[in-house]
């Protein structure tokens, strides 16, 4: 099981990554939006901001989140490396269920490209 330590590690890795992009994944990447990210085994939200084509966490919280974030992704500790990693394919964890991800239509039609 990942730790929270893990969780930030890849939140930090995948902000890099989307930095780096280009092309369509850059325009995709440069929303700005309020995200969180609800790691289920480990019971805890991390709760940020997706600007200038970074994820920004700023501040780790026991359980669900208390606002409702305009990009919510829910998946465990062990999923999120494992996406970040190249280890998991999205599109099959999110069919799955292993994966949640809710956001506007809009955003969703824009997020497709950064996965």
């Amino acid at each position: 099981m990942a730790t929270i330590e893990e969780c930030r590690t890849a939140l930090e890795k995948l902000s890099d990554n989307m930095r780096g992009a280009e092309g369509d994944v850059r325009a995709a990447a440069a929303l700005d939006r309020s995200v969180s990210c609800r790691i289920t085994d480990l019971d805890v939200t991390f709760v940020g901001r997706m600007t200038q084509g970074r994820i920004r966490v700023d501040e780790v919280l026991q359980g669900p989140p208390r606002e409702k974030a305009q990009i919510r992704l829910s998946m465990a500790g062990d999923d999120l490396v494992g996406l970040v990693d190249g280890e998991l394919n999205f599109a099959r964890a999110w069919g799955s269920g292993r994966v949640k991800l809710e956001a506007s239509l809009v955003d969703l039609f824009r997020l497709r490209k950064l996965l």
